[in-house]
């Protein structure tokens, strides 16, 4: 009998996770991918918004400026990629600035700080590479990028450190009410807690609609995104929007944290709840879009493209966040600005659900995690320091993103048991050549480190098997 089962490990369940583990509660996350951040989280924009594009007095515009403000103490408490490089929404034509000073006006509304129009030299100042269409831009300063996967996973070790039990592989079938607390039906057997926290992202509404009266439900709205090269980065170096439309925030164009340039996302809403396939005819519109923002692009220098699903409500565009039926607590319709918001919707969920169950604060919670040593950002004499401790972090597996043998075992110890597991924690194989070169060596590590088969190996998880057989019995 758990006090608490949290259903989800993507950004928002990791936070709930994290800030419940204040608390002195005995508690499990469930999730059905084979690692934290598999799902919405580990595709999206990578932008911590603002806040000047919800519509004031609603979920998203609140937890998108609580979170906003928290992202960069976080950041630091917990040892992830953060940078405040600012937005600019841009306006092509004079016609369109009513829509302009609108969003303006709500980012005012919603407490967003510095905030101002731009027009002509003071615009092409911040950004040259502009294209010379652009009549004026909103200028967003506290804007800023972050990385997904490293934010999901140290709050994933955080709360793992301060007790939280972790469950991967395993699917939340059903849930139903037994007495005093919920029997949770799940693909790996039955759970018992007196608490359920909803996380499920595009799956929220089939589990909301077992215990509600109101109905609820999950479009997935499909996002494709192309990601170019590292020498491409410094193209802009703010995030480059476009005036929004009714399906979300548009195609944009930033750098990311780690000094690439993203281009994305589509929307196109989908009933399938898992495909994440690109398409031609959408990896094209981003082309163009993104074109009428910033000419020249070099798409010769895109080194993968993909897609994310991102939950929307039919029946309303805002976040549901809270106690929807006794005991019964979920974050629900988490779409844009869902990562920006994490923190604060963890925090808001974990504050709830502790004073529902009257729980103490623990004396010993710790809030502070290191990241993976990364060679690539150390000094020469950090690094000889480095390897002098530790050999393994002299031989380099990764040569695009400079990620050594001590990082990746470093990633195997923490939790990863894939190949996408291993790259989401320390980049091996997020470079240029996307793993064509050190995939194998990391096969290897994943082997030895985990004392498994090469056959038992997956790229992430599920039925994703990276190698059938050796070729040598085949051929025998």
């Amino acid at each position: 009998m758990y006090d608490v089962l949290i259903v989800g490990g993507g950004a928002v369940g990791c936070a709930v996770a994290r800030e419940l583990s204040r608390y002195q509660l005995n508690m499990c996350l469930v999730e059905r991918g084979e690692d934290v951040c598999v799902g919405t989280s580990k595709a999206n924009s990578a932008i911590v918004h603002a806040g000047f594009d919800a519509a004031p007095g609603t979920l998203k515009a609140r937890f998108n400026v609580e979170g906003s403000e928290m992202m960069e103490d976080l950041s630091r408490e917990l040892d992830f990629d953060y940078r405040r490089n600012g937005a600019l929404v841009l306006c092509f034509h004079e016609a369109d600035m009513p829509r302009l000073r609108e969003l303006h006006q709500r980012g005012k509304k919603n407490h967003v700080q510095g905030l101002e129009i731009l027009w002509g030299d003071a615009l092409r100042k911040k950004e040259p590479a502009l294209s010379d269409k652009v009549y004026a831009a909103l200028y967003a300063p506290t804007s800023a990028i972050v990385c997904p996967f490293g934010m999901t996973v140290a709050l994933y070790e955080n709360a793992r450190k301060n007790g939280c039990q972790f469950q991967f592989d395993t699917a939340v079938e059903t849930i139903e009410r037994t007495g005093d607390h919920f029997t949770v039906h799940t693909s790996r057997g039955d759970m018992a807690a007196r608490v359920v926290v909803s996380c499920a992202g595009v799956h929220g509404d089939t589990l909301h609609n077992q215990l509600c009266h109101k109905q609820y439900h999950t479009v997935p709205r499909r996002g494709e995104y192309c990601l170019l090269d590292k020498k491409d980065g410094k193209i802009v170096d703010r995030t480059i929007f476009q005036l929004p439309s009714a399906m979300g925030k548009g195609i944009l164009v930033t750098p990311t944290v780690h000094g690439n340039l993203l281009l994305g996302p589509t929307a196109a809403d989908q009933e399938d709840r898992d495909s994440v396939a690109t398409t031609a005819a959408g990896l094209d519109t981003v082309t163009a879009t993104a074109a009428l923002s910033v000419p020249g692009l070099p798409m010769r220098d895109v080194i993968t493209s993909f897609a994310g699903l991102r939950a929307h409500l039919a029946e309303t565009d805002d976040f549901v966040i809270g106690e929807s039926a006794e005991n019964f607590f979920e974050a629900l319709g988490i779409e844009s600005p869902g990562l920006t918001s994490a923190p604060a919707i963890g925090q808001y969920l974990a504050k709830a659900v502790a004073e529902k169950l009257r729980a103490a604060e623990k004396a010993d919670f710790d809030p502070t995690r290191r990241d993976i040593p990364h060679l690539r950002e150390m000094d020469f004499e950090a690094r000889a320091a480095l390897v002098a401790e530790n050999p393994a972090y002299g031989n380099v597996i990764c040569r695009c993103e400079g990620i050594s043998e001590g990082e990746i075992v470093e990633a195997i110890h923490r939790g990863a048991r894939s190949l996408d597991g291993v790259k989401r924690r320390c980049r091996a194989g997020m470079g240029r050549c996307q793993g064509g070169f050190c995939s194998p060596k990391v096969m290897a590590l994943l082997c030895r480190e985990l004392g498994v088969p090469m056959e038992a190996l997956t790229k992430s998880g599920g039925g994703s098997y990276l190698v059938q057989g050796m070729t040598k019995e085949a051929q025998a």
